[in-house]
């Protein structure tokens, strides 16, 4: 077999075997005069001099790329099935010990399913599947011991998100949400944080439908933020059957159309007076079980592990396995919160109002659809060629339905195991801004409201509710006692008493002392 290719490791196997991966190989080795890098968005090329050159077969490649390149399981899965066993046969046989051969036999197992005709290693240190320094792995690795590897990672053969430790996604992982929610708490009190995060959930809950455009949907916020204040962190197993059941008849209400688990194809996408555009197509019902037992699984044995990547791992991933019948969407924010709280990486009663950066802030709001096009554009790109709408069918779950897809067992191969990275770098980031302007400017606002409520009530005596409809109405009016206000409290017709009260709430919400004004 000849492989004889400027390139070298796994690019070599893709060419060799004509291999064309959904998410696209990122590291391309070549050989070359010395050794340098080049990095892009689309990738990085590493040259290496002459000595580095592998031997020209199946196993001289791999090995070159399980030593220098990045771990891709899709890409995996199409090799093994294109080039058969034989040659990982061949290689165990060669060097049953060699930890290159060894590792290569093991992905070969793991994610086939099938048997290498090869006995198993009886003596060897155990060695890991991946680096725990490059990728975001199991908390404690399962011993194999047919090869003696620690299979440290983190999900299932059915589903396995990988994170790569890359340099960008290292420094967004150095903000640390408990610390800054202290500083708040040094800034502003305790006290005023926990009562601004009462608001947030609400406010988090509204800009999540948002998200979903759906607007002015009272009952269907208030449900949700309920959702999100009693159960985030709370539920022993969110991501079990009985878990998601709760939470969906919780956000949706138990008179929702349809409940559970769709047992009817899927996909995102936007509808014209023509025809159904489609950005994203979910797998197939028939493997949702199990993909979302290795979701269920990678958020158990990652436990320990950095928090944000965590969240950006089961958030995303189970966004794009798309299970439910409705409400995926507000599942996928809870589970943000619902990761960050169970791992006591923010406060107990604290709800981070992510989808509101999303919606009010233009780069999150972009960057939203960006992080999922990284794994939907490749994927449409991939099969714009394999769906078409013909002959309406009912499912079992009552959905009616014209589409189909003729590639659901091409596709499982990147389904199962997408690279969640740039998720991660942007769920770090999401998060970070969230803390550092969303949750501090809603303290500032809500001390700035108590200043004014007091500061009101030395110009005039009133009731509370008085103050704040007062205040309110104010601050909407631009610093003017509004038409509306007056007909209200006809005493602030006497002008003077006017600005005093307009003074009052505008000077503290402009941190300034108040101008006093006399007669």
């Amino acid at each position: 077999m000849n492989f004889c290719s400027m390139q070298i490791g796994f690019k070599a196997l893709e060419a060799q075997f004509s291999l064309i991966p959904v998410q696209p190989l990122r590291v391309v080795s070549i050989i070359g005069t010395a050794r340098t890098t080049r990095e892009s968005p689309q990738g990085i090329e590493n040259q290496y001099p002459a000595v580095y050159r592998p031997a020209d077969t199946f196993a001289g490649h791999f090995e070159f790329g399980l030593k220098y390149e990045e771990i891709h399981l899709e890409f995996f899965t199409r090799l093994f099935t294109a080039c058969g066993p034989q040659l990982l046969e061949d290689w165990c046989r060669a060097e049953p010990f060699g930890q290159y051969a060894r590792r290569a036999g093991f992905f070969y197992e793991w994610l086939t399913g099938h048997r290498l005709d090869v006995p198993d290693l009886v003596r060897g240190t155990y060695i890991n599947a991946v680096s725990d320094d490059a990728y975001l792995t199991r908390t404690k690795a399962v011993r194999e011991r047919r090869w003696r590897v620690n299979n440290n990672l983190p999900g299932t053969r059915a589903f396995c998100p990988i994170i790569r430790r890359s340099q960008a996604l290292i420094h967004c992982l150095q903000f640390n949400p408990q610390e800054a929610l202290t500083e708040l708490d040094h800034q502003f009190g305790e006290d005023v944080l926990m009562r601004a995060a009462a608001w947030l959930t609400l406010k988090e809950s509204r800009a999540s439908f948002l998200i979903e455009r759906e607007a002015d949907q009272t009952d269907r916020v208030k449900r949700f933020a309920h959702v999100m204040a009693e159960h985030c962190g709370k539920l022993d197993e969110p991501l079990g059957a009985d878990g998601l059941a709760f939470l969906q008849k919780g956000i949706l209400g138990t008179e929702a159309l349809r409940l559970g688990l769709r047992r009817s194809p899927v996909f995102v996408g936007q509808a014209t007076m023509r025809e159904d555009i489609i950005h994203y197509i979910g797998p197939h019902f028939s493997v949702l079980g199990d993909m979302l037992a290795g979701l269920q699984e990678f958020e158990q044995s990652t436990r320990g592990r950095e928090s944000l990547a965590r969240a950006a791992a089961i958030a995303f991933g189970f966004v794009y396995l798309h299970p439910m019948s409705d409400g995926n969407g507000r599942i996928h924010r809870f589970l943000i919160n619902d990761t960050l709280l169970r791992d006591q990486a923010i406060p107990a009663g604290v709800i981070l109002p992510v989808s509101s950066t999303i919606t009010s802030v233009r780069e999150f709001g972009h960057g939203y659809d960006r992080v999922l096009e990284v794994f939907s554009r490749p994927f449409m790109r991939r099969y714009h060629a394999a769906y078409r709408f013909e002959g309406m069918t009912e499912y079992a779950d009552g959905v009616k339905s014209n589409l189909v897809f003729d590639a659901y067992d091409d596709a499982n191969a990147v389904w199962r195991y997408p690279d969640l990275t740039e998720h991660a770098i942007y769920t770090a980031q999401l998060v970070a801004h969230t803390i550092r302007h969303e949750m501090a400017e809603e303290s500032r606002v809500l001390v700035r409201f108590e200043l004014a409520q007091q500061r009101i009530k030395d110009v005039m005596e009133m009731p509370s509710p008085d103050a704040v409809r007062m205040i309110r109405s104010i601050k909407e009016s631009g610093w003017h006692i509004s038409g509306k206000l007056l007909k209200e409290y006809p005493v602030l017709a006497d002008r003077v008493q006017a600005l005093r009260v307009v003074e009052a709430v505008q000077s503290a919400f402009e941190d300034r002392e108040p101008i006093t004004i006399v007669e």
